[in-house]
This record gives C-alpha cells, sequence and structure tokens, in this order.
C-alpha cells in the first residue's frame, strides 16, 4: 500500500484560523499582520510588551551527521512540539524558513514531513511571506550603492579590486558563482569581476536572525564591511548611507512569522542561514518571542550537531543570551549502518553488527552536545525496515553513554507516536539539570577559538593554517574584534573536511584556507576545505517534477 505523500497530508489537513492560533499563545489578533488566512506576522510593539516575563524551557534539536539514508530533523522538532502539546504543555516550535534554491534543487522542502508538519506546506517551500525576497533586496540594493558610488567618483576611494560584497538570489544557479559586471562600455561602470552567493548566505541574512529589534537591525547592517581602501582600510555599509533604505526594506521581514502544525501547535517560522557559512539557526527574535509566550520552545539547528549545535551554542545563544534546557539528538536506524559501511541500497536487511559499528558517530555527538553542561536524549526516528534487535543494539550503546534513546514514530502517528520522548524532554527540562556554558570565552585569541572546536569537537589533531591567515586573525583582534565568536564552514557530512569519512575519526587534521569577517552578523568565519556558496542544481532537480494540476493545486512538492 503506497503512503501519502507529504503535500497529500498536508492538503488533507484542516487548518484553524491564524488568530486561533495566535490565541492559543495570549497574542491578541490586532497584534497579528495576517498573510491570508492560515500564517501572520507578529507586531513588533506586542513583541516589546513581552520583555519582563519569564522564559519558558528551551529545547534544541539536532541530529547526527547527515547521511543519504535520512535523519528527519525537523520532522522530529514539529512532532516533538505536537507531542509536549498532547502531553498538556504549552509548547511552540520554532524553525527556520526554506529557501527556494534545495527546493528546487535536490534537498526539498523544510516543513517537516508525514504527520509531523507545519502548515501551509507549499506557502512554507515558495515564496511565504515574502523575507527572503526582503533580504534579496536589501542585500542586492547595498550592491548597486556601491558599484554607483564608484561610477560616481569613488569619493570613498574603494579599491575595486578589493569590493567583498557579492550579489545574491535566492536559487541554485552554478552559472552566476564567478561573473564580470559593468561591461558595455563607460555608461554601465567600471568592469569587475565578482559574483552571486545564495541569498541564505548573505550576511544580511544572518544580520536578520541575529538582530533583536530594528535599531539593533540597522547597527549591525551599518557595520558591515563591504570593501577596503588600497591602504586596506575598510568600507562599511554606513559609508555608503545605505543602513537606512535596508531596514526600511527589512522592516516587515523582521517580524517573525506565525503559523500551525497538522495539530495546531504554534510555529513560529522565521529565518534561515546557511548551516556552514553561517550559523544554521531560525532568528533570535522568533526565539526569543516564542520563550516568552511558551512554557516549551523546540527549536532546531542546521545540519549534524558538530556544526548547527555548536553554532546554537557558541553564536546564538551567546548573542542572545540563551540557556538551553534540554538537547534532543536525533539519530536513525538507517543511518547508524551507513555509519557502520553498509551501501545505501543494502539498508533494507537487519545488520546489527553494522549498527553496532556505526554508533561511534552517535556516541561522539552525544559526548560533544554533553561538554557544554546540557543534559541530552536520543530520539530514534523510526522507519518501517527497522528491526527490535537494531533498536535493541542503539539504546544500549547509548544508554552505555549515560543517556537515553527513545523511539519516535510521529512520521507515521503524530503526536501520538512521540509521547514518550515529550515526556523525557519536559522532565529534563524541568530537572534543572542544565549548566550550560559556551564552549570557549570571548577573551580567547580567535586562532585558539577555531584549535578549540576543531580540537574537542571534531577531535582534530592540528590546525593547518598559512601564516598569512594567523595575521589576518591577529590585525582583526587588533581593530577590536577578537572578541567575536568563530563560525566554522566545512562539510556538514563528516567530523572531518573529508565528506567521505564517516563515523568518528581522529589523526586528522583541520585546514583552514580563508578568514572572513561578518563584522555586522558579529562572528569570524572560518573556511575549511571546499564550501559552497551558490549551489547548483543537480542533473535532475525536484523543479522537473513540480506543477499545477487541474485544480490548479500544487504538486510534486516534497
Amino acid at each position: 500500500m503506497s503512503h501519502q505523500t507529504d503535500i497529500e497530508i498536508a492538503r488533507a489537513a484542516r487548518a484553524k484560523p491564524i488568530q486561533d492560533i495566535g490565541a492559543r499563545l495570549g497574542i491578541p489578533s490586532e497584534h497579528l499582520l495576517p498573510y491570508g488566512h492560515d500564517k501572520a506576522k507578529v507586531d513588533q510593539g506586542f513583541i516589546t510588551s513581552l520583555s519582563d516575563r519569564p522564559n519558558g524551557k528551551l529545547i534544541l534539536v539536532t541530529a547526527i551527521n547527515p547521511t543519504p539514508a535520512g535523519e528527519g530533523k525537523t520532522t522530529t522538532t514539529v512532532g516533538l512540539g505536537d507531542g509536549l502539546s498532547r502531553i498538556g504543555k504549552k509548547a511552540a516550535i520554532c524553525i527556520r524558513e526554506a529557501s527556494l534554491g534545495p527546493n528546487f534543487g535536490m534537498k526539498g522542502g523544510a516543513a517537516g514531513g508525514g504527520h509531523a508538519q507545519v502548515i501551509p506546506m507549499e506557502d512554507m517551500n515558495l515564496h511565504f511571506t515574502g523575507d527572503f525576497h526582503a533580504i534579496t533586496s536589501a542585500h542586492n540594493l547595498l550592491s548597486a550603492m556601491i558599484d554607483n558610488h564608484i561610477y560616481w567618483g569613488n569619493e570613498l576611494e574603494i579599491d575595486e579590486r578589493r569590493v567583498v560584497w557579492r550579489r545574491v538570489l535566492d536559487m541554485n544557479d552554478r552559472a552566476l558563482r564567478d561573473v564580470v559586471t559593468s561591461l558595455g562600455g563607460v555608461a554601465n561602470g567600471f568592469p569587475r569581476q565578482t559574483g552571486f552567493d545564495i541569498t541564505v548566505a548573505s550576511e544580511v541574512m544572518a544580520i536578520l536572525c541575529l538582530a533583536s529589534d530594528l535599531q539593533d537591525l540597522q547597527r549591525r547592517l551599518g557595520d558591515m564591511i563591504v570593501a577596503y581602501r588600497r591602504d586596506r582600510s575598510p568600507i562599511y555599509a554606513r559609508d555608503l548611507k545605505a543602513d537606512g533604505a535596508m531596514t526600511v526594506l527589512l522592516k516587515d521581514a523582521m517580524q517573525p512569522n506565525l503559523v500551525q502544525t497538522l495539530e495546531h501547535t504554534p510555529a513560529f517560522v522565521h529565518g534561515g542561514p546557511f548551516a556552514n557559512i553561517a550559523h544554521g539557526c531560525n532568528s533570535v527574535i522568533a526565539t526569543t518571542t516564542a520563550l516568552k509566550l511558551a512554557d516549551y520552545v523546540v527549536t532546531e539547528a542546521g545540519f549534524g550537531a558538530d556544526l548547527g549545535a555548536e553554532k546554537f551554542m557558541n553564536i546564538k545563544c551567546r548573542k542572545a543570551g540563551l540557556s538551553p534546557d534540554c538537547v534532543v539528538l536525533v539519530a536513525t536506524i538507517r543511518a547508524m549502518k551507513m555509519n557502520g559501511g553498509v551501501a545505501k541500497a543494502d539498508l533494507g536487511a537487519e545488520n546489527v553488527s553494522a549498527v553496532e559499528s556505526g554508533c561511534a558517530n552517535l556516541g561522539r555527538h552525544i559526548e560533544n552536545l554533553k561538554s557544554f553542561g546540557v543534559p541530552v536524549v536520543v530520539g530514534i526516528n523510526h522507519f518501517t525496515g527497522d528491526t527490535e534487535a537494531e533498536i535493541a543494539a542503539v539504546q544500549a550503546y547509548v544508554a552505555g553513554q549515560g543517556a537515553e534513546a527513545v523511539v519516535c514514530r510521529h512520521w507515521a502517528e503524530g503526536s501520538r507516536g512521540i509521547t514518550d520522548l515529550a515526556t523525557r524532554v519536559a522532565a529534563l527540562a524541568d530537572s534543572g539539570q542544565a549548566q550550560f556554558a559556551p564552549l570557549y570565552g570571548d577573551d580567547m585569541p580567535l586562532f585558539d577559538k577555531i584549535d578549540c572546536v576543531a580540537k574537542r569537537i571534531y577531535r582534530a589533531d592540528e590546525v593547518l593554517a598559512p601564516t598569512a591567515i594567523r595575521d589576518q586573525l591577529r590585525a582583526w583582534e587588533e581593530a577590536g574584534y577578537g572578541h567575536l565568536p568563530i563560525c566554522m564552514a566545512k562539510t556538514q557530512y563528516s567530523f572531518s573536511t573529508d565528506p567521505n569519512l564517516r563515523g568518528a575519526p581522529t589523526g586528522h587534521s583541520l585546514p583552514v584556507r580563508e578568514v572572513r569577517l561578518s563584522a555586522g552578523a558579529g562572528f569570524v568565519v572560518a573556511i575549511c576545505g571546499d564550501i559552497m556558496t551558490m549551489p547548483g542544481l543537480p542533473r535532475v532537480p525536484s523543479a522537473e517534477k513540480i506543477m499545477l494540476n487541474d485544480a490548479g493545486a500544487v504538486t510534486g512538492l516534497f
């Protein structure tokens, strides 16, 4: 018997009016700015009025390193929110918005799956409330103002060879990675080599997701470094007087979006920075708003715990003053087999020994997460082919790590399939066990911060960085940026920089080939290995299957 697709399940759901969802959190209807009947933005004035309220419990959902077998982190985040609601808790969910690039490429949507989804699914995975378009426009306005300033005499003495601000587009398009602009004669400006990144890699996106309000947003936008003079002194966005107009374009995008799950749990869906080149979490304003309105807030971080959770702890929590009360680490039996050396085509057969071998990846993530002083529980995202012996092997291994692994069937059963995990998470969050602390202090030198993450999270033996990179880090320290956290950019598929090195590798080195200063967002990016900031489409992109049917409904989304 064939299963319903995600979009078929979502379309069959009966959404409640968004005012009813807001009422569950105590948001008066006059403070909701509706986008249709089933989604709305929450008014900034109302958010400001919540500042004196105590925070609820913050629960982070993260995962092992991604594999082609699939882990289901967003699905588990949504399911856990519904599960907490089912056991009588006042819960809310905070996740990122979906980028059009991966949606039309290979990854698909970002609204969960099966019977644990956020709706409206089509809107969530397409234009939604236009936030990404606003970010794209604000980013490219700055690009236009840079080239325009150079064209009209270059009063700031920008070195055209050192313009570091690229343009962005929310689409996978490899042809735009490296381009030459301003061809066609004097009237079109001065030709220079540049390129495009995908919108989610924009520093504007990272800033919107870390800013506390519109004033903080404009300050951070003004702090962005866009180019350098010949003497290597920086040019900031405020030098071009671009920060005000950019803030105007982002005024509505700054307000978090409220939607609902299939079971009507309130969900804030806002922002979506890359989990490689940026910190990979939903917006601070959405998370802090949810914490004022709900007793339990479930959020997630991008990719595996070595990237997403590390940045959630060391960047987002540090910058926003947040403190997680519990972490859920998502894993699947299928992924354990792949980490144990089983090919994707052979995952259907029971293989307990491969599961046991693959658990090394899971164990390292548990150890790393515990090092932040937060209790950890493993959520086994259940697939129909999982056997009792394989599940027992994972549970026994996790018990040996001083944690508990709970089987979750939310994809097939919705909230009733995840009540065991919800009960355990609520108990851990309420226990007061969490003694959260970031991995390193603000005063640690920048290179030492890179070394700390490399050795304590990735288990690298050493960091390989040329003298020029070390000198650049010292120069930023002298310029007053030494207190910033580090944002590590590396492959999501391995603890190392080799995507094919699964499990829990040791004896490897971490090569840092470039460092970038995101002065507005407030972190230093260390690029380790080949990191793509403008993806390409696969041989058969998902876009080929997305269309309207005869009834005018979207089909092909997943």
